[in-house]
This record gives structure tokens, sequence and C-alpha cells, in this order.
């Protein structure tokens, strides 16, 4: 069984042949996918534009972005990890039960310290860790509402073209003696972190996502 006639479109045609001459050894199911992904991407995009106004709504401010990063007694030189190897490595160290029990109520009320009403919205991965029942449970008794992970983009998750390399690069040659001293000077790293730059972050995260928008609209 062949395509349908209206998938056949000069558009679908010019991606396809972009696709091959950047991987001659790319398959039709690799194709396929990697289209579905680029459309599930502007997808995302334009909802969360949508959903915060092009960043310009207020509700901007109520977001937290959160996801998990190894962190080394002494930071070495950037090298490429693949991601997902990193992942399943991470979900076998944070567990359901941590997560929902410790870490997750450790930051509510750190966010609400000052304001017990403050609405948060959280955005973060799909981990199982994340989006095992028991989290679940305890985000809605909090009355935490969630902002949708966009999978295998880290050009459009602020900690991974942000916090981390920028911490990361900060702490480079640094040397800590234990995990708990490595943990605490990135933590503290993050608290020393500027405001306005913090700002820059969200700024360029939602023009990131109508840069997206363009590229796949050959705007």
């Amino acid at each position: 069984m062949g395509a349908p006639e209206t998938a056949v479109t000069q558009e679908n045609v010019d991606a396809v042949r972009e696709l091959i001459i950047e991987d001659r050894h790319v398959t039709y199911r690799e194709i396929e996918a990697i289209r579905k992904q680029k459309a599930a991407r502007v997808n995302w995009c334009q909802k969360t534009l949508n959903r915060f106004n092009s960043g310009n709504s207020k509700n901007v401010h109520s977001i937290v972005s959160g996801e998990e990063s190894w962190i080394y007694c002494e930071e070495k030189p950037t090298k490429v990890i693949r991601s997902q190897s990193v992942s399943k490595k991470m979900q076998r160290t944070v567990t359901a039960d941590w997560y929902a029990t410790i870490c997750l109520p450790k930051v509510i009320t750190e966010l609400r310290k000052i304001n017990l009403e403050r609405r948060i919205i959280l955005h973060q991965d799909h981990a199982s860790s994340h989006t095992a029942k028991r989290t679940m449970q305890y985000l809605t008794e909090e009355n935490v509402e969630l902002l949708d992970h966009l999978p295998y983009s880290p050009d459009l998750s602020p900690n991974d073209f942000f916090t981390f390399p920028k911490i990361k690069n900060r702490l480079r040659g640094q040397r800590v003696q234990s995990p708990e001293e490595a943990v605490g000077t990135f933590k503290n790293a993050v608290l020393d972190l500027p405001a306005n730059e913090s700002n820059k972050c969200f700024e360029n995260w939602f023009e990131r996502m109508q840069m997206c928008i363009n590229l796949y609209l050959g705007l």
C-alpha cells in the first residue's frame, strides 16, 4: 500500500530531498519519524505561544522548569553524550517515591514560602518518576499545573539551552571533595544567577518557539 496522493506535495518532496542529502543512508521510517517530530515541535510551539501570549502573559512568571542533570566533583570539558543513554541512567537514580515525597514537596514549599496560594506551572520531561501515579496525585493535591514537555528537543528546554550550560561553564575547573559539596556548589551557582538573566532566558525561550515555526513554514 503506497502513501496517499495528498501526502505528495512539493513541500514534502523538498523536505525528503533535504533529509536524503543530509544522510544518504536514511530509511523511509526514519524520514517519516523525523517529519512527524518536526510537526510535533511546531504544534507544541504554537500551542505554548498561544497559551502564554507569545511570552507576554503574566502567567509566564508562574512557570517553573525542572530537569535532572549529572553533577560531578570536577566539571570536565564539554562533550556530547547521547541523551537517551543519560536519560535511562537518570531514571534508575531518580525514583518516583523520592521525587514525590522528598524532591517535589521541598521545591513546592520553597516556592510558596511567601505566598501559600502562589500559582505554579511545572514544566518537566516525561521521565517515569515524573509521570508516576504517586507524582501526579501529589501535583493534583497541591494544585500544580503542568506544561507539556516536548521530547528530543533540548533547544526548546530552558535548562538545556541556558541553565545547565551556563552553570557548568562557571564551575568548570573547580574541584570539590564530595557529592554533597558538588550539589551545594551547583545550587549556590543557580541562586546566584541574576534575575535579569533568568528573564532573558524565558524571552529567548519564546523567541525560539517562534523561530521553530518560522523555519518549518520557510519564513
